[in-house]
């Protein structure tokens, strides 16, 4: 088996919002919001989103660039605490190559200001195909993202 590694990597990224964690969670459970900001980059061709948010559900979404292989993620929910927890385990796949496995825990927690969102990623990276720093750099995106649609408009606009 050349060329065969697995690199284990573990991340946390903290964000504060200024919505109230059932606002925050609701982002993560409700299909038609989740496909707002669980998309990747604008420019990537996206492909269908399919969620079934329940313990024991699955989620599935693919896109890339343009000109490049189809990234997807696979994903199934382990544990679900409304308002407070999701735990979920996925893996990536570039374009038939498996990138990596992974389990992850988002913790929501009420703050004067909103909520305090803890997102906790444990991951094997597999065959050189992915490294940790892009993933986290990915992630802190897609966390950038759903802020984006958790802010609110400012007055008069």
């Amino acid at each position: 088996m050349s060329g065969r590694s697995a690199h284990h990597a573990t991340f946390t990224i903290e964000r504060g919002y200024p919505a109230a964690p059932a606002a925050v969670f609701a982002a993560f459970a409700e299909p038609a919001r989740k496909a707002i900001w669980f998309a990747g980059p604008d420019d990537w061709r996206h492909g269908p989103h399919e969620l079934d948010f329940r313990i024991g559900g699955r989620e599935q979404v693919s896109g890339g660039p343009a000109d490049g292989p189809t990234h997807t993620f696979q994903g199934v929910y382990l544990d679900i605490v409304p308002d407070q927890r999701i735990v979920f385990a996925y893996d990536m796949h570039l374009g038939e190559a498996r990138m990596s496995v992974s389990l992850v825990t988002v913790e929501l927690e009420p703050e004067a200001a909103g909520t305090r969102l803890r997102y906790t990623e444990q991951a094997t990276f597999l065959d050189g195909h992915d490294i940790p720093a892009q993933r986290e750099a990915g992630t802190r995106d897609l966390l950038d993202a759903l802020g984006a649609i958790l802010t609110p408009e400012p007055a008069g606009a």
